[in-house]
């Protein structure tokens, strides 16, 4: 288990915000905990020079590719790359240096998985740089999976037959904690207990983390098998509740 690093685009910036909140329709309703004067090739130079690998970067909409190209050749094959990943452009992204892509709602249509979608992106790309964003809302108690900024429920439900399923297809799963996402109030813990309990494959957890103490938590209650993600709380995004050099320490540790 290890801490895995972030950038978050929008606008052509890098930002931390609160997921919930991210629309296409009501950018009004948006709330951004941070909006950054420095670029993403900063952010990638950065985390490339502390070894922090398997990070991605998120483009939230469109008019992000350029920011997102400056990330991507400042660490060629260092991150992996999400948002609007479709049949058209998963090829170039890897060729511009994304070491994945990540995909979500491209594979969902009507609600449910289409998999010749997600077959025929395989197909492309190959299954060990595809990863599979099952990022998730709670309602009446379970986990499903949300797509279109996170504001549409699909009847895809976080559970083990699904991700075996999906398994086939992907090398990892990306899973941001919607509900809690950007607020730095704690990890959804039934969450993380839940994917490390099912998931077959390699997860990353993303979403409220406010200290170095969420990662250990993660660790236990993810079974040792799933990474962190934290961006809200962290320092050099404004945060003050986990430093850089935390992070580093404890991926050290984690990694011996």
């Amino acid at each position: 288990m290890k801490i895995r690093p972030c950038i978050d685009i929008h606008a052509g910036k890098v930002k931390q915000i609160v997921g919930s909140t991210l629309s296409d329709t009501h950018e009004s309703k948006l709330r951004e905990n941070f909006v950054s004067e420095k670029s993403p090739g900063f952010y990638a130079r950065l985390f490339k020079n502390h070894g922090l690998t398997g990070g991605h970067i998120i483009m939230l909409g469109p008019g992000n590719e350029e920011a997102a190209l400056e990330a991507l050749s400042a660490w060629p094959l260092g991150m992996q790359i999400g948002g609007g990943i479709n049949l058209d452009n998963a090829r170039f992204w890897l060729e511009k240096g994304a070491s994945h892509v990540i995909v979500t709602s491209f594979v969902f249509y009507k609600g449910l998985i289409d998999m010749e979608r997600l077959k025929s992106l395989t197909g492309l790309v190959g299954r060990e740089r595809l990863v599979l964003d099952l990022s998730c809302r709670k309602r009446d108690g379970r986990y499903f999976v949300v797509t279109d900024r996170w504001q549409n429920f699909t009847k895809e439900e976080i559970r083990e037959e699904t991700l075996e399923r999906l398994s086939g297809y992907c090398s990892e799963f990306l899973v941001h904690g919607v509900d809690v996402e950007g607020k730095c109030q704690g990890v959804d813990l039934e969450l993380v207990e839940i994917l490390g309990q099912i998931s077959p494959i390699p997860t990353t957890y993303a979403g409220g983390a406010k200290s170095i103490e969420d990662a250990y938590k993660v660790k236990e209650r993810g079974n040792k098998k799933i990474d962190l993600t934290i961006g809200s709380a962290l320092d050099i995004f404004g945060g003050k509740g986990v430093t850089l050099e935390e992070i580093v320490q404890f991926n050290k540790k984690a990694l011996g």
